[in-house]
């Protein structure tokens, strides 16, 4: 009885009269296709020329589902009262030819069973109304209903009650049937197709490729400049009563850097907090937030607490934006690593921009100190091979003659 007329058999039945109910139209211009080539009695007089006209019908139904912005509507349709999985069906319009077909094979589907059961719902609970209560008004014996045949007899009469009732459940019976069967090929129909699920996988890839590029945004910056603060406050403490304008130099450093990073930081924090949509848009190659690049390197130098001996061959302003925001992170992740690692606080940097290319080399003496690993470790080396890779370049890091040497080259290309 759940199955006949529970809630989610009154739904499904509600899904197929409106069907029904679309059918309409449809069916009136293939009642006036029809009635143009054919004579005698009216198309809702006659059954012959009534299916006739159904049949007529189906097609422009099809042709009217091919648009794009036809799919959204049937789905929502299914979620609302089909009772099929919401996940298994389709967002959007239907892009691809395929993704068209089928929505258009479902509508077609949908208005023809429920154009048959409209109808059903229409002609029967009237007759089985007729039927049950036959036994109980006699007058009704000389209604159209009966004109001869078995309720002219009395056991025709008395089993009318009967076939009211069976009527009424062969009709819920043929609701439920269609409405599971419409059900289980919404998914099919209606449920993404291959070119849905890839475009689905490359919007994804996306977000968490630009998600990747803030994570290594907020690493490197945030990374950096508490390596550079603790380099700083260390070398203040230890010499705090002794050389007191050092230590002023030291808190200056310390004061920029931090409000630098904190900068950073609410801005890569401010894209993080936008939608999906939003945060790919302005977090795109297109629409970056201002970040720091190979023209900021002097300033970065200044500040980090090492003393560097920096050469630059080339114009760094000729560098692509990507490429530049990106060697100014490798940059400031080697000095980060640097930090970490070195105990001669002397760095060698060469900046070589020619040839369509961007070299980095970037030298400081091996202490042989144990470096200070942070808790959970680092993503350093590892962010720096990827920043490369993601441009077309490469990245090599090691000991070299008594040094540790960290390489980068990329072409200027990849800011493409």
């Amino acid at each position: 009885m759940r199955a006949l007329f529970g809630i989610r058999a009154r739904h499904r039945w509600v899904h197929l009269v409106l069907g029904g109910a679309l059918l309409m139209p449809y069916f009136l211009v293939g009642s006036i296709i029809v009635g143009a080539y054919t004579h005698g009695p009216g198309i809702l007089t006659s059954l012959p020329l009534s299916l006739l006209s159904f049949a007529v019908a189906l097609p422009f139904a099809a042709v009217s589902a091919l648009v794009p912005i036809a799919r959204p509507l049937l789905v929502f349709g299914v979620r609302a009262l089909c009772g099929s999985d919401p996940a298994a069906l389709a967002d959007g319009p239907a892009r691809s030819r395929d993704a068209r077909l089928r929505a258009s094979a479902w509508y077609t589907l949908h208005l023809a069973a429920g154009g048959i059961l409209s109808g059903m719902s229409l002609a029967l609970p009237p007759f089985s109304v007729f039927l049950i209560v036959l036994p109980v008004f006699p007058g009704l014996r000389g209604t159209p209903y009966d004109a001869g045949g078995p309720l002219s007899t009395d056991w025709g009469v008395a089993l009318a009650p009967l076939a009211g009732i069976a009527m009424l459940l062969g009709l819920a019976a043929c609701s439920a049937a269609a409405g599971a069967l419409l059900a289980r090929l919404a998914p099919v129909l209606l449920g993404p197709t291959p070119a849905d699920r890839l475009a689905v996988a490359e919007q994804r890839a996306a977000e968490l490729a630009v998600r990747n590029r803030l994570a290594r945004e907020l690493h490197d910056s945030v990374g950096h400049a508490l390596s550079a603060v603790t380099l700083q406050a260390g070398a203040a403490r230890r010499v705090l009563d002794v050389d007191r304008e050092f230590v002023r130099q030291a808190l200056t450093a310390i004061e920029e850097t931090t409000r630098r990073t904190v900068d950073e930081l609410d801005a890569v924090l401010g894209l993080l907090r936008q939608d999906d949509e939003s945060a790919t848009g302005a977090a795109g190659p297109g629409g970056d937030f201002t970040a720091p690049d190979l023209t900021a390197l002097e300033g970065l130098l200044s500040r980090t607490g090492l003393k560097v001996a920096y050469s630059l061959d080339g114009d760094p302003a000729a560098v692509p934006e990507l490429v530049s925001r990106e060697a100014f992170r490798i940059v400031q992740e080697g000095l980060s690593n640097a930090l970490r690692h070195g105990g001669s606080p002397t760095v060698i940097l060469q900046v070589a921009i020619a040839g369509g290319e961007l070299e980095m080399v970037m030298e400081n003496p091996l202490s042989g100190a144990a470096p200070v690993v942070r808790p959970g470790g680092g993503r350093g080396l590892r962010g720096i091979a990827e920043r490369a890779r993601l441009l077309g370049g490469c990245a090599a890091s090691g000991p070299h003659d008594g040094v540790w040497r960290l390489s980068v080259r990329f072409p200027l290309g990849g800011g493409r």
